[in-house]
């Protein structure tokens, strides 16, 4: 993993309920999530699913990143995420590898 920050999309399924975070520890924060300490929302959803995730030089540029992302009408981030993994998998066994 490289210093800086990532923007990431959590989901519980394909096409599924979305969440935008930003951290500068991924694998930490993505395992969070998965054990329902990452966000409220993360866990009232059920968004274990790490779909989608993006890596910055600085923790800076990851939040303005987020902030655009959030921004975003629902069919582009849907967009975004098919383009990057058009078949919905879980990144999250990728980060260590």
């Amino acid at each position: 993993m490289h210093k800086g920050g990532y923007v990431y999309i959590m989901a519980n399924k394909p096409f599924g309920r979305l969440y935008i975070g930003v951290t500068a520890n991924l694998p930490e924060r993505i395992l969070a999530h998965k054990e329902g300490r990452g966000s409220y929302h993360c866990k009232k959803f059920n968004l274990h699913r790490l779909v989608y995730m993006e890596p910055y030089n600085t923790i800076e540029e990851a939040i303005i990143r987020e902030k655009a992302l959030k921004k975003w009408l629902r069919l582009w981030k849907l967009r975004l995420i098919s383009e990057a993994n058009p078949e919905w998998n879980d990144l999250y066994d990728t980060l260590n590898a």
